[in-house]
């Protein structure tokens, strides 16, 4: 009989604010699961080194920070991404719906929620359009300044 899934909620609500953090570099962070329970597995800076966290056999879950905006204002946008690589069993998938509502108690706050599974959806652009989509109005003249 599969184990309730269970969170190391101190590690995940640290990394969580480290992310959402103006004081520091942190800008994502990786976790995945140690039998039934959901750890922090590692946060990062570069957004290559994010895509290289997720397996074709591993369920995870990530929250980034990305900045966007143009040469009228700069804003901090988060996203949280489930992935559940293409070789995870049917009962693992299943299971996310519930493991994510667990974890959506301390990552609570961001402004897009993706899916993944296939590396190729691990793309910054697509990860920018998304934001762009939920963000609304953008009054700049299309000049990108990060």
């Amino acid at each position: 009989m599969p184990m309730a899934t269970s969170l190391d909620k101190d590690a995940i609500r640290e990394a969580y604010e480290d992310v959402r953090s103006d004081l520091t570099d942190t800008e994502w962070a990786v976790f995945k699961f140690d039998g039934p329970r959901i750890t922090c597995s590692v946060r990062g800076q570069c957004f290559e080194e994010f895509r290289q966290q997720f397996g074709d056999n591993e369920r995870a879950f990530g929250y980034i920070r990305i900045q966007m905006g143009d040469e009228m204002s700069k804003r901090k946008k988060f996203i949280f991404l489930t992935w559940i690589g293409q070789d995870v069993g049917v009962i693992q998938r299943a299971k996310m719906s519930t493991d994510k509502a667990i974890i959506k108690d301390v990552l609570n706050n961001f402004a897009v929620e993706l899916q993944a599974g296939v590396d190729n959806e691990l793309d910054i652009e697509l990860f920018r359009e998304a934001l762009n989509r939920a963000g609304g109005a953008n009054y700049g003249t299309g000049v990108r300044n990060f």
